[in-house]
């Protein structure tokens, strides 16, 4: 198991966390944005650059996961894809996306975009808090625990 994050998007706080996760477990985490990303340094963590344009980073992401491997993304396409492939998606706040769910999620999102395109002003997602922050954190060592022993060199 490896963990992508989806780099562009990504609050930093969120990665400090999944930095943390990684050096704990000693899981690889690698992020992938088309701009520049500071991670530290780490053997367990490493940056893929990647060309800029609409779904690029998503792309590389899916095009590199294997079954089982996580996704950290708040694009919920990205998250639909990466569950049709076998990985498991968990967004910034803390929901590891279902079957089920994604495809709400993906119902509500297009709601919304006919919503825009029609000038309905719809606003954005709430500022992410400590307590979407605890979530996260909660919701990724649930997730490693149950799965180290898919984890290279890991049992569990």
């Amino acid at each position: 198991m490896k963990i992508w994050v989806d780099g562009d998007a990504c609050p930093a706080v969120i990665k400090e966390i999944i930095f943390k996760a990684a050096e704990r477990t000693q899981v690889e985490v690698t992020l992938v944005a088309n701009r520049p990303v500071r991670i530290p340094p780490s053997p367990w963590i490493s940056f893929i650059r990647v060309a800029s344009g609409p779904d690029v980073a998503d792309n590389e992401i899916v095009r590199r996961l294997v079954t089982g491997d996580l996704v950290i993304t708040a694009d919920i396409p990205l998250a639909a894809q990466v569950i049709e492939k076998g990985g498991a998606a968990l967004n910034p706040r803390g929901e590891l996306y279902s079957a089920d769910s994604i495809r709400s999620r993906l119902s509500v999102r297009d709601f919304m975009d006919t919503l825009r395109a029609s000038g309905i002003e719809t606003g954005g997602p709430p500022v992410l808090n400590k307590g979407d922050r605890q979530n996260f954190a909660n919701q990724l060592d649930r997730y490693l625990t149950r799965n180290a022993g898919k984890i290279p060199g890991k049992t569990g």
